[in-house]
């Protein structure tokens, strides 16, 4: 099992940058919403969302009527979301928990409607550790429960990297291993806030949860055609903004498109038999 204290300390550290992130990040929000709103059980249903953070989604989950068990790996992010929680007037229908999801045992089994594993996937760099995070959840998810996982796309990365960092391409050493093997070089570590993760290819992405028995609903690309250029979606407004929505979200599990976006969104059930 991967030692990710660095990664707990990462989001500790990191409040303000995660808490603004889907303010930078809208088509990945609006787009994830389309599919929430799509299969997510109705309101009243209880669902368990692990990443919380800064309860970007809790809040808005509890807003509309769903009981969520909000769990996060950094103990600030949970404080943080707690309160924030608290402020927005939904403390009795949110509980929170700080924990690590592959270390987890005392979760109900069978007992939520609907899974959020929205963000663990990314720093999970060993196989086993994935694999062992969607049986947990598994476990805990009903017969005919739906499960939302986001994972990082291992080339949907580099229109990022080109516009913050296109001085790593000179790091040969770094770039071959992030496209061999999905993850940076065994010497790198997360430190100073950096970040250390896993970047998937879609083809490993349903086998993985077939692994642990769930059924591939839906995969899709919430960013598609944008690349890093948040900025010329983020401008827009009223109907041209939805109709750029409507085409947008209509082309996000487009094959082609799934890859080249920076986040890919796998929706799964656990069977019912």
């Amino acid at each position: 099992m991967d030692d990710i204290t660095d990664i707990r300390e990462m989001y500790n550290l990191a409040w303000d940058s995660e808490d603004n992130r889907l303010q930078r990040h809208q088509l990945e929000h609006d787009i994830t919403w389309r599919y929430l709103e799509k299969y997510l059980p109705p309101s009243g249903a209880n669902l368990l969302e692990i990443g919380c953070a800064t309860g970007q989604y809790t809040i808005e989950l509890a807003r509309r009527g769903y009981k969520v068990l909000a769990f996060d790996l950094s103990p600030d992010m949970v404080a943080g979301a707690k309160a924030r929680t608290a402020e927005a007037g939904f403390s009795s229908l949110v509980s929170f928990r700080a924990g690590d999801i592959r270390t987890i045992t005392d979760l109900p089994a069978s007992s939520f409607d609907a899974i959020l594993l929205m963000g663990p996937m990314y720093h999970l760099v060993q196989r086993d550790d994935r694999l062992l995070a969607l049986n947990q959840v598994y476990q805990s998810l009903k017969p005919g429960g739906v499960l939302f996982s986001t994972w990082i796309s291992r080339f949907g990365i580099f229109g990022d990297l080109l516009k913050k960092m296109p001085d790593i391409i000179f790091r040969k050493e770094i770039i071959t291993s992030d496209l061999e093997r999905g993850r940076d070089p065994d010497w790198y570590r997360s430190k100073n806030g950096s970040f250390r993760g896993y970047f998937a290819k879609v083809d490993e992405i349903p086998p993985i949860h077939a692994e642990a028995g769930f059924r591939t609903i839906e995969l899709a690309g919430v960013e598609p055609a944008i690349s890093a250029d948040d900025a010329s979606y983020n401008c827009l407004s009223g109907e041209s903004r939805k109709l750029w929505l409507d085409l947008l979200f209509k082309l996000s599990s487009e094959p082609s498109m799934v890859a080249s976006s920076r986040h890919i969104l796998y929706v799964g059930k656990k069977p019912v038999n």
